[in-house]
């Protein structure tokens, strides 16, 4: 996943938590109790009644990525408590990350009738919302969802809030994920280079790697995560519009000096010093074509850096752990180059209904379970207690799988489950990476609001121009950050003339027209 990759889609309205994920009521943001505003039903959305479980009911629900091979089991437990509370069963249905986003619009723009789909601002939340393809909640939620009415925050409700109309129920798992890199950190002990905490010692290890490990590639495999984020983070660059890709704000003290980054000098000396580096062996010459994790080949042996946010970043370091115990890896998140950090949206996951159910009342009411009731949400989130995992240290975490099943053939249970996390019920499984909770407890210190993420961006109107420059970034964009060309002054020069042929300024003034009426909205300067 996770595949975010900080292209994070838009919102509309400021994200101003820091850990706790909640904020006072200004009088813009509903309060939890009566969550949005609105002046009557949308003609998709039905009028509340009293909920009525005399009928049986099968409710399709949708999930981003790839099905368990436990989860027919698993669902099969889910269903006969379900069957009995709620008179409901569920078809649980995943797209699997084989070009998930286009079959995730075909769900949403075919017809097909489902009563609950994942959603995010990663995912689309924003457009297609706008474009009327979920219900409206608000009058549905005191009615079939009360507890999670008053259980989610007044500040998340105006994250999934547009025109006073909630579209999805987000999860209440407040998170930070800046982007960073793991190391081998014993391998930076062993060569006794400098610790990391900026660009030159990130530098400093890279060229301690390439010259004291033979057979090593300090970023192996597919590199361009890893730099393209260090490029926007040393600059303090903030990408708006999602996956406009290279149009930014300058900085974050200046969030209305937006531009296209390919035409500043700060560009110009980045793409030099990556000529230098790629010139160096610190990244293979097909890097760009490699279909090999950068982590993966650390786990080899043959890595030494990969890029991760701190939950990627702690699930890895815990893999390594397993497997490697004499492994050591460090974490250096990108925060600390400019002494910030920005909590994610709360629709960074949620759950919405697509306006084709037929059931909506239904699966609110068991979205509410999953969230409230433990037993619905271990079984739903962690698989079958006994077998997948086991409940240890009083209940408080989960070890998996169960110590009385072979671990090389029963695999802990995962599937994207983000959209119903609820932080009282969340399990930490235990022997996990103890940094995470330390790293949090830092970003809460350093936490700015998100004024970026929230822009909403639909591309419609230069839809063209658009496609246009994102052709050209691919073409002549990441050869150039990846210093693959034989001459990078011609190479700025060609990829700036290709941009302007492509319709670069229309998209930018589009982008900035977008942001500054957000900025307008929100008195931000």
């Amino acid at each position: 996943m996770k595949r975010k990759l900080g292209t994070i889609l838009a919102g509309v309205l400021l994200a101003t938590t820091a850990l706790a994920g909640c904020s006072s009521n200004n009088g813009t943001t509903p309060a939890p109790s009566t969550p949005g505003k609105t002046e009557g039903n949308t003609p998709t959305t039905p009028a509340p009644k009293d909920p009525d479980t005399s009928k049986p009911v099968e409710l399709v629900w949708y999930l981003v990525g790839d099905v368990h091979k436990d989860t027919p089991r698993v669902m099969e437990e889910f269903n006969k408590m379900l069957k009995k509370d709620l008179n409901a069963t569920v078809k649980l249905n995943f797209t699997t990350w084989n070009d998930w986003q286009t079959k995730y619009n075909l769900l949403l723009t075919a017809g097909e009738k489902i009563d609950m789909i994942f959603s995010s601002s990663w995912a689309g939340y924003f457009k297609y919302a706008k474009q009327g393809a979920f219900l409206d909640l608000t009058p549905l939620l005191p009615k079939y969802a009360p507890q999670i009415q008053k259980q989610v925050p007044a500040q998340d409700w105006s994250d999934v809030t547009l025109g006073g109309k909630i579209y999805a129920i987000p999860n209440t798992n407040p998170e930070y994920t800046p982007n960073g890199i793991v190391y081998r950190e014993d391998w930076r002990k062993e060569l006794n280079l400098p610790e990391i905490k900026d660009l030159d010692s990130i530098e400093a290890y890279l060229e301690g790697i390439k010259k004291n490990k033979p057979g090593v590639i300090p970023i192996n495999g597919s590199a361009w995560n890893e730099v393209s984020t260090l490029f926007t983070a040393v600059n303090d660059f903030q990408v708006i519009g999602g996956e406009s890709k290279i149009i930014i704000a300058k900085s974050y003290d200046k969030p209305r000096d937006i531009v296209a980054y390919p035409f500043t000098p700060e560009y110009e000396a980045w793409v030099k010093k990556m000529k230098e580096w790629a010139d160096k062996g610190y990244w293979s010459k097909n890097t760009l074509s490699s279909k090999q994790e950068a982590g993966d080949l650390i786990k080899a042996g043959t890595g030494a850096v990969y890029w991760r946010n701190p939950p990627g970043a702690a699930g890895f370091i815990t893999d390594v752990k397993k497997k490697d115990p004499k492994m050591e890896i460090g974490y250096f998140p990108y925060t600390r180059l400019k002494g910030y950090a920005m909590p994610t949206m709360a629709i960074a996951n949620g759950m919405a209904i697509p306006k084709s159910a037929a059931n909506p009342e239904r699966s609110l009411m068991v979205l509410e379970k999953i969230r409230t009731d433990a037993k619905y949400y271990n079984l739903i989130t962690y698989g079958i207690e006994g077998y997948n995992y086991d409940l240890i240290n009083d209940g408080k975490n989960i070890a998996t799988p169960s110590k009385s099943q072979d671990a090389t053939k029963v695999t802990p249970y995962s599937i994207a489950d983000w959209g119903w996390r609820n932080k009282p019920l969340m399990k930490p499984t235990a022997g996990g990476w103890e940094g995470l909770d330390k790293l949090n407890e830092e970003f809460a210190k350093m936490s700015k609001p998100d004024i970026f993420s929230p822009i909403s961006m639909d591309y419609d109107p230069v839809k063209t121009e658009y496609a246009a420059v994102n052709q050209v970034v691919d073409q002549y964009g990441k050869p150039l950050m990846m210093g693959l060309v034989p001459n990078v002054d011609q190479a700025i020069k060609t990829y700036q003339e290709k941009l302007k042929a492509a319709g670069i300024d229309k998209v930018l003034d589009y982008v900035k027209q977008q942001s500054n009426a957000y900025y307008d909205e929100k008195g931000i300067k």
